[in-house]
């Protein structure tokens, strides 16, 4: 169920109409033509989960969602290569946070925790794509089976919103499912054209119209930003989701001379990926240039975060792939459950309500910007609805965010990442972080790793055998939490060799399989 039925603004199409035009198969269009008729009539009706608050005291809100991003991928998180003046602007001018985090090690489960304010467990939503993506078969687990599509029981941010009296807009990667019934148009967001897949000569749902050449990025921001002028009169919700600096890496011509000239410094070397970034941080630029304009600058808060953390940090672990980037001081990179996977820039910017200049280290992950954009717009939480962040929304009014530091954000990965060459990304495995202390438990052979991330940021000391109470404290924490939220996990299975090429498996003595969790 949708949490707000949309009727018509001021003689625009309402959004049920947009679906139906969207749609080709018979059912589907009977199915859109029924809501029709029951959702335009003048009266909107609203959910039970959201009450009405004063319109000049909710903010406007933008979510703007880098992909594959890393946590020294801006010049204000460390980067002496890569050029990101309009986002560092944006971090000067208000709250950078040091120890936010991804829930998940890639795009999928992160996207599915940020809209659904729910872990993984509950969603069913670990990975990208289905198990077959990588050779399972030749390790000792068979992963827990993927869901590919948010469920259309979970209730979104963006319905979440609406009922709270928001005008909604998704534009970018939405990776949640782009069929009528999750396609963000049937998950709470009034506006929306989804794309992924190319920087150049892209596709979108539904098909739009563009200039030879365009920039998806550019693209995206001239989405967003005309979306804000129409809009300014209400409060809005604005989801502006790029696709970069996801692979393939292709930036725009005269950016890649730029840094062609400049020297790699610190791991940063590759134009086009800088490229890439600076087209990002153009359209951050461009976005906050807007709000100044019209003068809601003040009333608008902007959230700029990563989907997961930057591809590099795999030749210093010996894998294989393709380091584009540098994560350093953080270990490894996407598609791992060390820092340099799952740690990622987290800005947040509204002149004269989030503190200017700020740096905060408190932890937060995915899952708690549902609570806080629902806490900030006056709602309250959903009916029998289990959220499992924490609102931080005291800390972006200039509280003390000490009550958050002692608490615990956890992952759970029931799953396989390969990185080429005979090497994984990562092995299946389940991760707690409690104040300054995180635990990693292998699931292949049960073993963990402990290490004291205020000291020791790169993970280089596993600190299990040295603090034994420590590690059977957060152990014990890790696996009441997968108890109490239902945590699927992976079965034994009886390794085979498969063939790279085809990937078709061979049974094999089982003597011959490792458990090599790196």
């Amino acid at each position: 169920m949708l949490g707000r039925l949309t009727a018509t603004r001021q003689g625009k199409i309402c959004r049920e109409t947009y679906l139906m035009l969207l749609l080709s198969d018979t059912r589907a269009l009977l199915l859109a033509l029924a809501t029709i008729i029951a959702a335009c009539p003048t009266i909107v009706p609203t959910s039970k989960f959201c009450f009405a608050a004063e319109p000049d005291a909710k903010p406007n809100v933008i979510l703007i969602l880098a992909d594959d991003l890393g946590y020294t991928d801006l010049g204000c998180y460390g980067s002496r290569y890569y050029r990101t003046p309009h986002i560092d602007r944006m971090a000067a001018e208000g709250m950078r946070f040091t120890n936010g985090y991804t829930c998940g090690p890639n795009c999928q489960p992160t996207r599915a925790a940020m809209m659904s304010g729910q872990y993984g467990p509950r969603t069913g939503v670990y990975t990208v794509g289905s198990i077959e993506r990588f050779p399972w078969r030749s390790r000792s687990l068979r992963p827990v089976d993927n869901v590919e599509k948010l469920p259309t029981n979970k209730v979104t941010l963006g319905q979440a919103m609406q009922s709270c009296g928001y005008v909604t807009g998704l534009f970018g990667k939405w990776h949640l499912g782009d069929d009528a019934d999750h396609h963000p148009l049937a998950r709470g967001f009034d506006e929306s054209v989804v794309s992924q897949g190319k920087h150049f000569n892209f596709n979108t749902i539904p098909k739009s119209e563009y200039p030879e050449g365009a920039y998806l990025a550019d693209f995206l921001t001239d989405k967003a930003v005309d979306f804000i002028h129409r809009h300014r009169n209400e409060p809005f919700f604005l989801c502006l989701h790029h696709f970069a600096v996801h692979s393939p890496w292709e930036a725009k011509t005269e950016l890649i001379q730029e840094f062609r000239e400049l020297p790699a410094a610190g791991g940063h070397h590759d134009p086009v990926y800088a490229a890439m970034i600076a087209s990002l941080d153009e359209s951050v630029g461009r976005v906050l240039k807007t709000l100044h304009e019209l003068k809601l600058a003040e009333n608008t808060l902007v959230v700029f975060t990563s989907d997961n953390g930057g591809v590099g940090g795999y030749a210093r672990e010996g894998l294989g792939g393709k380091d584009i980037t540098d994560n350093a001081p953080l270990r490894g990179g996407k598609g791992m459950l060390y820092e340099g996977g799952i740690r990622v820039p987290y800005i947040f910017w509204q002149p004269g309500t989030v503190p200017g200049g700020k740096e905060c280290d408190v932890p937060i992950c995915s899952v708690d910007l549902f609570p806080t954009l629902l806490d900030l717009a006056g709602g309250t939480p959903p009916e029998a609805y289990p959220l499992d962040g924490t609102s931080y929304a005291g800390i972006l009014k200039g509280q003390s965010g000490d009550a958050l530091k002692e608490r615990a954000i956890f992952w759970h990965f029931p799953g396989y990442l390969g990185a080429g060459k005979g090497t994984w990304r990562t092995t299946p495995v389940s991760v707690v972080r409690k104040g300054d202390w995180k635990l990693l438990q292998f699931l292949e052979d049960g073993h963990v790793e402990l290490y004291d991330l205020r000291n020791d940021i790169g993970e280089k000391d596993n600190l299990a055998e040295q603090h034994p109470q420590k590690t059977a404290e957060l152990l014990g924490l890790l696996k009441a939490w997968r108890a109490e939220i239902q945590a699927p996990m992976p079965s034994p299975h009886t390794p085979e060799t498969v063939d790279d090429d085809s990937r078709r498996p061979r049974p094999v003595d089982s003597r011959r399989s490792t458990n090599q969790t790196r």
